[in-house]
Order: structure tokens, then C-alpha cells, then sequence
């Protein structure tokens, strides 16, 4: 308490603390997005000299999230033939876990939502209405089954990705060692 005894005046000021520490995060992100440089929850974090923990908050991680998936689907996809460096190589691989993980907390969530549903509504119907009540909730359970099957791959997909990313990065990282002591052995 602030010496009057009123707190109103400390809470107003963390308050506006708190929402300019969110505002700045939020233009640093969509900065880093306009530049192109990869979305991380870190990197965020740094340039917008917050903790990380404030990019994981609600309200602040969906935008990170968005703008990770934004960017992860307007990648270019190189036209030359050089090689992708090992860091957008790592910014692709750590996209892909973040989607897989996104997936799998989905499917978790729509199967426990799915289980509560269903728990629930059998718990009110009468013992002779169930049998029909059972054929209606068979087309939203349908809906949730298809839409936990595409969950699973895309899933199944974004594995794919990844292993054939850390195929590349192993590829790279032996051509690099070839290239440096090629380079060394010159000397």
C-alpha cells in the first residue's frame, strides 16, 4: 500500500504497465513478421525486452502462435538451387514441433470435450430415450471422428516433414564439416 493507504492508484499503474509491456510485444512481432526474421516466443521476447514468460501468456501466445503459422505457410519455397541454411532449417523444424504439438493438444482436447459431452448428456436422458438420443449424437460424433482423423494426418505429415528436415540438416551439417576440412587441408 502506497503511504495514504489507497491502492487504486498502484493497481491503475501495473495495470498500464502491464498493457504497454503488450502493446510493445505486439508491435515487435508484427515487425519481426514484416521483416521475415523467424517467430519465436524467445526472440519476441527479446526484441521486445519482456520476459519470455509474458509471450507465453494468454492474450499474447495466440498472436505469436498466428503469426508462426502465417509465417510457416507463406514461405517461399526456394527457387535456386542453394541448399536452406541450417538456421532456417532449425526455424522450420521448431514450426513443425509447434504444429505437432498444437495438433496433438487439439485431439486431446476434443476427445475429453467429446467424453464430457457425452458423459453428460446420457446422465439426463431417461433409460428410454437414450437409443434415439444415441442415434443423433452419432453424426456429431462422426464429425469429431473425421475431424480427429485429419488432425492425425496432418500429424502424420508434419512427422514426414520433420524427419525429412533433419535428414537435410544431417546432410548439411557433413557437407559443412567436407567443406571445412577440404578448406583446411588446403592450407
Amino acid at each position: 500500500m502506497n503511504p495514504r493507504g489507497n491502492p487504486a492508484p498502484l493497481a491503475e499503474s501495473r495495470r498500464r504497465h502491464s498493457l504497454d509491456k503488450r502493446a510493445r510485444v505486439l508491435t515487435v512481432l508484427a515487425a519481426l513478421e514484416k521483416q521475415g526474421k523467424p517467430l519465436t516466443f524467445a526472440a519476441v521476447a527479446r526484441a521486445a525486452r519482456v520476459s519470455t514468460w509474458l509471450t507465453y501468456a494468454p492474450g499474447v501466445r495466440e498472436h505469436i502462435e498466428a503469426a508462426q503459422l502465417r509465417q510457416a505457410h507463406s514461405t517461399p519455397s526456394p527457387a535456386t538451387g542453394s541448399p536452406p541454411s541450417p538456421l532456417s532449417l532449425r526455424s522450420e523444424l521448431e514450426i513443425a514441433r509447434q504444429e505437432i504439438k498444437d495438433l496433438r493438444d487439439e485431439r486431446d482436447r476434443l476427445r475429453a470435450a467429446l467424453r464430457h459431452q457425452l458423459g453428460q448428456q446420457l446422465d439426463v436422458i431417461h433409460a428410454s430415450d437414450a437409443a434415439t438420443r444415441a442415434d443423433e449424437l452419432t453424426a456429431p460424433n462422426q464429425d469429431l471422428t473425421h475431424q480427429l482423423q485429419e488432425a492425425s494426418s496432418e500429424n502424420t505429415a508434419s512427422r514426414a516433414r520433420i524427419t525429412a528436415l533433419e535428414e537435410d540438416l544431417i546432410a548439411a551439417r557433413t557437407s559443412l564439416r567436407r567443406m571445412i576440412r577440404t578448406e583446411n587441408t588446403a592450407r
